[in-house]
């Protein structure tokens, strides 16, 4: 094993030893009500009545300060149709009911809306907005719905983005990789390898989304290499039907490998063909929905 195989699978576990095991994953506690069932005042029953005295506490939930917590609560939300949209959120009684300050609130709102889920207007106040408004491709808001009611369509969408962009950044990146980043793509597909052997998924699910992301940023492509964040993220959130590249197996290996053949030989077409064949769907496999990115 290389040393950076070995300091990358020794990182891996040592930065997520307190992690669930496969099978004992949390999920985000969705309710499945129909919108029919959500009208009225904010319904604050589903979320976290311990929010502001878990953050206070030294361990903190999954390393989230109060902040960060309100925003993944509110977020989880809005998102699942609990807070519907033009629903009014009233910071007073999101701050009561959260046990957080009034500045926490207020940041956290802000927050909410630099991604488009709410809006906040002089005599109006701030209000949930409307699906169209949101920005989807923000990591932040890809996670809550692969985790909520709209988990098939994201999921979806997510496979549909990644066919768009990967196919075609591996035949660019054909022309414009450089030695030094195709040799880190090979220590990548290297890492996956022993990892897949030691039945390490963390190590292998991280090395994974670092190829794929080395892969775009050497597409020269600046509009792809900003997408980067995105595959990153639906790597991190998929599930249902899945691609080649989601889960440890030999054809995955030896698709990321001829990937990296393909990029040295300069053969762009190759390349492609490689991708594509990675990201083939398998709707026969069903996976366990992994734990939520960590912030």
């Amino acid at each position: 094993m290389s040393t950076l195989a070995h300091t990358m699978m020794t990182a891996a576990r040592s930065a997520d030893s307190g992690l669930a095991s496969p099978g004992e994953l949390d999920r985000y506690p969705y309710a499945e009500a129909s919108v029919a069932d959500r009208v009225g005042p904010p319904a604050w029953e589903g979320a976290d009545p311990e929010l502001g005295r878990v953050g206070r506490r030294a361990a903190g939930n999954r390393g989230r300060g109060l902040h960060g917590q309100l925003v993944q609560q509110l977020g989880q939300m809005i998102v699942s149709g609990d807070l519907g949209a033009d629903r009014p959120l009233v910071p007073e009684e999101i701050g009561q009911r959260f046990e957080v300050s009034r500045t926490v609130v207020r940041e956290s709102l802000r927050v909410l809306e630099a991604k488009g889920l709410v809006s906040a207007r002089p005599n109006v106040g701030t209000r949930v907005r409307p699906v169209s408004d949101w920005n989807l491709l923000d990591p932040d808001i890809i996670e809550w719905r692969a985790f909520g009611p709209q988990r098939d369509d994201q999921r979806r969408e997510l496979s549909e983005l990644r066919w768009t962009i990967e196919p075609l950044a591996a035949r660019l990146a054909a022309g414009h990789g450089r030695e030094d980043v195709q040799q880190r793509l090979a220590d990548m597909v290297e890492i996956m390898g022993h990892a897949m052997g030691q039945g390490d998924a963390l190590t292998f699910s991280r090395a994974d989304m670092e190829f794929h992301a080395l892969l775009i940023q050497i597409a020269g492509n600046r509009m792809l290499e900003h997408l980067s964040g995105i595959v990153s993220a639906a790597l991190q959130v998929s599930g249902g039907p899945v691609t080649g590249c989601d889960r440890a197996s030999d054809a995955s290996l030896a698709h990321h490998g001829r990937i990296v053949e393909a990029l040295a030989a300069g053969d762009g077409g190759a390349a492609e063909a490689a991708m594509r064949q990675l990201l083939t769907v398998h709707p026969e496999v069903e996976r366990v929905v992994p734990a939520p990115r960590e912030h």
